[in-house]
């Protein structure tokens, strides 16, 4: 778990493959992965359309990511408060999402669990929402556009990474450790960048690090 001495409310680290990966699973990885993406999915559209939100009026909570977002920005502008069964909810689902795109980014081998933590570990820091400037989180999506901007080309740099490493697992077993580091660096930085932005669970704006 975060301690107090965490540097910020969102962590992710992932455990570097230093052993041969299977070359047939990783060869077919996209076909795979296919039975777990479709139960991540599930719990997405679940999430997006459950009953409680569909009677208040809203038809999402957020774009395709299945997280308690609207509703939680509406808590914490007129109560202050951050309901910890959301969090709860949002922690589930972001550690489940990581191992699954861990597993479809060719980091791991092991098929991704829906509860065992595994070789990824992600943890989000439960925030006193009494703490949290409460106007912010309408702006906070806004404050966050340059960092949309350069995770648009890190994405794109990471995907190249990911065939690049794809071909070398094949013919080598191994995930080159330059290329792993520097997709577990984007991962992390987009983790940050929602936790200030859509999940709100910090008013520190993240830093602009793969680190």
């Amino acid at each position: 778990m975060a301690t107090p001495s965490t540097p910020y409310a969102a962590t992710l680290s992932i455990d570097y493959p230093d052993r041969n990966l299977n070359r047939l699973s990783s060869f077919f990885r996209l076909i795979i992965v296919i039975p777990i993406f479709i139960i991540l999915a599930l719990l997405i559209g679940a999430s997006t359309g459950n009953n409680e939100t569909r009677n208040a009026g809203w038809d999402n909570q957020s774009i395709a990511t299945g997280m308690v977002i609207l509703p939680t920005l509406l808590m914490i502008l007129f109560r202050q408060k951050y309901p910890k069964w959301w969090f709860d909810w949002n922690l589930a689902l972001s550690r489940f999402s990581a191992r699954v795109s861990a597993y479809l980014l060719l980091m791991r081998d092991e098929y991704p669990s829906t509860d065992e933590e595994q070789a990824v570990h992600l943890d989000l820091v439960y925030p006193d929402a009494k703490t949290l400037n409460r106007w912010l989180p309408l702006i906070k999506w806004l404050l966050a556009i340059p960092h949309f901007i350069v995770l648009i080309f890190l994405v794109v740099a990471a995907v190249a990474c990911v065939i690049i490493a794809w071909f070398a697992i094949l013919f080598t077993g191994r995930y080159p450790k330059g290329l792993f580091d520097f997709v577990l660096g984007v991962s992390r930085w987009s983790l940050r960048v929602e936790a200030y932005a859509l999940l709100m669970l910090t008013d520190q704006y993240p830093p602009f690090a793969l680190t």
